[in-house]
């Protein structure tokens, strides 16, 4: 993996007009990677996640993990762009994963990134990842200092109860880690006061309710094992990544 973005476009021109926007659009030059696939021999194709430390200087809570797929025609000499930005690595590579990243090649991030803080983290992360379309995101918001996290609204298609699932991410500067967490809510208005004025805990999830007590005591045992959570997000200096996951699931540091 490379920290420097090369999506090997030269001598290439756009196959379509989305693709010449997107790629026009996309400035390369505060850009760290961190995760990347480029598929074998001639790398027709290539899944990056990266953050974009140009998102800092607009409008404040966007999302800073991009997911790029570049495709490309050597033969006409064309190639197809599609960017989508997130609020942690791990939502940023099920995307890519959806377009046909292998699992394996996106999944493990490299560079001086914030570690997760325990393997609660570890399985929402991978939930998210293997999710296919099942989460719908309604929103998110990522804040690179205090506090320093990011999270992800979204709604959960199979889901019985509680459909409505916020992904927090939050990071923690003194112990370079962080922790991602999911929680339920019944709608919407629910979730964003919650956001809003963080009153208590995550709601814990239905599906480890009463009925599978020791589900709910080991994910439980985790969250409290793991002290500070954190996220990958900049710091004052920079960007920080992770998984991108700053609520990001993926930011630098």
């Amino acid at each position: 993996m490379s920290d420097v973005l090369d999506l090997h476009l030269d001598d290439l021109a756009p196959s379509d007009a989305s693709s010449e926007y997107a790629e026009r659009d996309f400035w390369a030059g505060d850009v760290t990677v961190l995760a990347e696939h480029h598929t074998p021999p001639d790398g027709f194709h290539s899944f990056v996640a990266a953050h974009d430390g140009s998102v800092a200087w607009g409008a404040p809570g966007e999302p800073q993990v991009a997911a790029i797929k570049v495709g490309r025609d050597l033969s006409l000499r064309t190639f197809t762009f599609e960017v989508t930005y997130h609020a942690t690595v791990a939502f940023a590579q099920n995307w890519l994963i959806e377009r046909g990243c292998p699992p394996e090649q996106i999944n493990q991030t490299g560079g001086n990134l914030m570690k997760p803080a325990d393997e609660l983290t570890l399985q929402v992360e991978q939930q998210i990842r293997e999710s296919g379309t099942r989460y719908e995101v309604l929103g998110s918001q990522t804040s690179d200092f205090n506090p320093c996290e990011a999270w992800t609204l979204t709604r959960n298609s199979a889901a019985d109860q509680a459909p409505i699932r916020v992904f927090l991410e939050e990071g923690n500067f003194s112990t370079h880690t962080y922790t991602m967490r999911e929680g339920a809510f019944a709608d919407i208005g629910a979730a964003q006061t919650w956001l809003d004025e963080r009153s208590g805990p995550l709601p814990e999830l239905p599906e480890y309710s009463d009925h599978n007590g020791a589900v709910v005591r080991a994910r439980i045992a985790l969250a409290r094992s793991s002290g500070a959570s954190t996220t990958p997000k900049a710091e004052p200096d920079g960007p920080r990544t992770t998984p991108v996951q700053r609520p990001v699931q993926g930011r630098l540091l």
